[in-house]
This record gives structure tokens, sequence and C-alpha cells, in this order.
């Protein structure tokens, strides 16, 4: 499944209960908690698939509504997810393509293409290769950005294990990911809330610049396809415009 949704992987062990301890400058917590991030951006998907589904944006502004699909396509070491959202319910008008490739061991590449028509109207038109600096944006006007699509908070070199407890009945630990050097309009930090047995996010909590908390981000619902458990639902809320998107797959399609 796209590591976007963390689908279920390989059982995961962290010890607990334990005093920080130092190894090479960096305490236990902190160890640990590198560890923690690599195995999940080490997760990758078995075969190929698509999915097709609803975003729905709802803000003080009123609610929209519009497709979008998502495409996993693995490719030796490397893999990459296609998103592309039609931001008309007709499937006309203005949309947006992003490409995340995803290569173990190496920052995620981003792509993005955004036009008026149809995808097939502009396959031939080369994506532009989108900055650091530019992955800090709404993927088309939601409240997911580019960086959260590409778990971009999960390479960051500081991440550190504060503790270990239980969220929406599940065994956690609680992931911290701090931004070293963070842009205006980029997180400063991001709190997780990591299943020990499925390494999937049962919560997060994003916080701005200043530190104050900006978004939260909750799957909603399951669905067991093919023997295996798919995130179905799931939204992020903007706490701070009051605004929240929500993304519905189709697991059918996949």
């Amino acid at each position: 499944m796209n590591r976007v949704l963390l689908a279920l992987a390989s059982s995961l062990i962290i010890a607990s209960g334990t005093r920080a301890q130092t190894t090479g400058g960096l305490s236990k917590p902190e160890i640990q908690g590198r560890q923690l991030a690599q195995e999940i951006l080490q997760e990758r998907p078995a075969t190929n698939f698509t999915q097709t589904g609803v975003v729905t944006v709802r803000n003080p502004g009123g609610t929209t509504n519009f497709p979008v699909s998502l495409q996993t396509v693995v490719e030796g070491g490397d893999w990459k997810v296609e998103y592309f959202a039609n931001m008309t319910p007709a499937n006309q008008g203005p949309f947006v393509n992003l490409r995340i490739v995803h290569t173990e061991g190496q920052p995620n590449q981003y792509f993005i293409y955004q036009g008026n028509g149809n995808r097939d109207s502009f396959r031939t038109i080369p994506m532009t290769d989108l900055s650091q600096a530019e992955i800090w944006a709404p993927f088309a006007n939601s409240d997911f950005w580019i960086a959260d699509l590409g778990l971009e908070f999960f390479h960051w070199p500081n991440q550190k294990i504060l503790r270990h407890e239980d969220k929406r009945t599940r065994a956690c630990a609680v992931l911290e990911s701090t931004n070293p050097n963070p842009i205006p309009g980029a997180y400063s930090r991001v709190m997780s809330w990591i299943d020990n047995e499925t390494l999937g996010i049962v919560h997060a909590e994003a916080y701005d610049n200043g530190g104050k908390l900006l978004k939260v981000f909750d799957p909603k619902s399951f669905k067991k396809v093919n023997g295996q458990w798919e995130l179905q639902d799931m939204e992020i809320r903007n706490v701070q415009t009051k605004s929240r998107s929500s993304i519905k797959f189709d697991l059918s399609t996949k």
C-alpha cells in the first residue's frame, strides 16, 4: 500500500521504560527515534496498484468535492506514487498531477504539473521539479500539503521517541520529528503516534514555526482487502484556518 497511508507492515519492537543514555552524542530515545523513522521509510509496496477516491474540503467558505486517483509503481529499488486530482467533479477544468519518487536512503523527489482540461491532454508536457521550499504547499487546494503526502518529516535528522502510550486503543510509540532548519510556512516539528505492530500513523500533530499547533491528522476507517487491512478514509484538519480535508478511497479499484 502507499507509504503515505503507512499500511500494515512488519512488526516493530521498541524498548521502553529506560532512562536516556548517550551513544555518540545521541540519547537513547534519539537513537531509537532515528531507527523507527528509518524502518518506516524502508517500507515499500510489494506490487504496483491503483486507487481512486474523492477529496472533500470543508472550510468557512463552503464544501468542495473532487475526484482523485493514486497510482503506485515499483521500479527496481525505487518506487513512485502519482496523484492526479481534477478540481471539478466533471473531470475537466483545473487539475494537478503530482509525482513523488522514493529511493531508499535518498531524499524524496517531487514533480508537479498543473493545467486545465484532463490529464491525457497534457501527458507529453514535462513536469516541474519542486524544491524543498516548494513542497510546503497545498495539494489541489486541500489541507494535505505536498510534504505530507511524501512523509517528509520522517526524513529529518532529528527524531526522538518521547514515550510509549495507547492511542485509539492501539499501543504506540510517540515519535517527535524536529525540523532543524524550518523555512517560513513549513512545520517546525511533528508528533506521530506510531502503531507498534503495524508502523501505521494512528494520530499526528504538526506545529508551525512559532511552535503552535497547526494541523491534526487522523485515519478514519479501514477495510480488509484480499486479507490485508487498508486505510479507506483519512482526514487532516488545519486548526488555525478552521479547514479540514478528507480523502476517501474506493478500495475495490486496487
